[in-house]
């Protein structure tokens, strides 16, 4: 009876679904004693994963708008974690939404998170294996871009001094590809870590030539409203992205400058000029003005007595 009861219990394990793994998942980190990911032709299957992963995440989120919108709440929940934690907020193709597909898979806000610990896998496997080519060039381009659009320092921050001081070295970049990660690491320095003078060095250092990024260290340094409105209408989506780790600060001090030399303004031309609502600018700065009639009071004249 007892074994054709343990038949029994093995014929209805085995009509039981195997629990479906997800192939992001499959492989945990090198640094955690994974070997798999040491090999080559393993890490080109996984990264083309991770890329499919990416164009299902793409397309999920709908339009353009709903994609910024993921990326917009994943930067806040990295914000978020960094002030729980108490740590310092420390080839030439943008990646671009994908096309919508009938075969593409579901994904979930979630998957987003799932893509940048699988990117940091990847490239603790490309740095295992001292691999250093075009295809780990394109990786790290990859977790560089999309680290940069998820406001995610911890990814796009190594991977670029990475990029820059070791695989550049022995396979070089294009001329193309240097640039753009030289002005990042620049723009990094100077609107995240807020070292003007460390921004300076390394554009020095790597000799740029970019009269975007100069207009934007010119408008830190100079607390320029006017001009840094200017230069983030003219940059493209990651630079942008970058400099918004510093635009609470250039805002702050435009409003102080409102401050000193209005006595009132019309809420709207308030809002145009600070790039923010009225509730944002009460709520996140702190402005203690009155809002009567449409208009925005700044300072009463006192009557004399």
């Amino acid at each position: 009876m007892q074994r054709k009861g343990g038949r029994g219990t093995a014929g209805h394990l085995s009509r039981l679904k195997p629990a479906e793994v997800d192939p992001l998942a499959e492989y945990g980190l090198p640094s955690k004693g994974e070997k798999r990911l040491l090999s080559h032709k393993v890490q080109e299957t996984y990264y083309s994963k991770i890329a499919e992963r990416y164009l299902a995440f793409c397309t999920s989120a709908g339009d353009r708008d709903g994609l910024q919108k993921q990326f917009a709440r994943l930067a806040i929940d990295n914000s978020n974690n960094n002030n729980n934690n108490s740590t310092p907020s420390s080839s030439q193709s943008s990646i671009t939404t994908a096309a919508t597909t009938a075969t593409t898979p579901r994904t979930t806000p979630s998957d987003l998170d799932h893509i940048l610990s699988a990117l940091r896998k990847l490239r603790e496997g490309i740095v295992a294996s001292k691999r250093r080519d075009d295809f780990a060039t394109q990786a790290y381009l990859f977790a560089i871009r999309l680290g940069i659009l998820a406001a995610a320092p911890e990814t796009y921050h190594p991977a670029l001094l990475y990029l820059v001081r070791v695989i550049h070295p022995a396979h070089n970049l294009t001329s193309t590809e240097l640039h753009e990660v030289v002005a990042y690491l620049v723009l990094d320095a100077a609107c995240r870590r807020g070292d003007l003078a460390e921004a300076y060095a390394l554009r020095n250092r790597h000799g740029l030539r970019d009269a975007k990024v100069d207009g934007v260290l010119r408008a830190l340094v100079q607390d320029d409203w006017v001009l840094w409105r200017r230069m983030r209408r003219s940059v493209d989506g990651h630079r942008v992205k970058l400099m918004e780790f510093a635009e609470a600060g250039v805002r702050a001090h435009a409003l102080k400058a409102f401050g000193r030399s209005y006595l009132s303004v019309g809420v709207e031309f308030l809002e145009t000029q600070a790039l923010a609502s009225w509730g944002e600018l009460t709520r996140e700065y702190g402005v203690g003005w009155e809002l009567s009639n449409g208009r925005v009071v700044i300072r009463k004249i006192q009557g004399r007595s």
